[in-house]
């Protein structure tokens, strides 16, 4: 068995910041093939535009782990839809399905088959913090979570990393994937 991590990154973010290269490093230990793609059109890029570049620049199978952070939690939705093979999990750590805060939300298509999402993935979890100073919080994993079953972790740990919230590691994460 081969299987594969794909961490995505959130808007302005890179994949280099934060936990993701701690959440790699221990997910290579493993024995996951990982990537951290750099995708700076997360949320600036139309999701119609930015969609068909991630969907060809990765392989999707059963043994694929999708981790996503704020934009890159959102990106999962999309990508999740349109996938043509299931994948083995899901992780949305400050995900959101609908505009927070009032902003724009390139990231986000107008309307979502949840059917296709929920058939695209074995294991589904949503971590959202009550206190997200971005609006992608418990509301929102709630929300997705009413749609898409799967598994709601509410904390209280801001936006799980941030320009000014270090978060050099998470451990539940980790944890998380099988």
């Amino acid at each position: 068995m081969s299987r594969n991590a794909i961490i995505f990154h959130g808007t302005g973010g890179h994949p280099d910041a934060i936990w993701y290269p701690w959440l790699a490093d221990r997910l290579a230990e493993r024995g996951y093939r990982v990537e951290r793609p750099h995708y700076p059109g997360i949320n600036v890029d139309p999701i119609a535009e930015l969609l068909p570049t991630v969907l060809e620049g990765h392989t999707f199978d059963t043994d694929t782990v999708l981790v996503g952070h704020s934009g890159g939690a959102a990106l999962l939705l999309a990508l999740l839809e349109h996938l043509q093979t299931p994948v083995a999990q899901a992780i949305l750590v400050a995900g959101y399905a609908t505009v927070v805060n009032g902003s724009e939300e390139p990231v986000l298509q107008p309307s979502y088959d949840w059917d296709r999402i929920r058939a695209a993935v074995d294991d589904l979890y949503f971590i959202n913090s009550a206190d997200d100073p971005y609006g992608c919080d418990a509301t929102q994993g709630r929300l997705m979570f009413d749609r898409l079953g799967g598994t709601q972790i509410v904390r209280n740990d801001g936006h799980f990393g941030d320009h000014d919230q270090p978060y050099p590691s998470f451990d539940l994460v980790n944890r998380l994937i099988r």
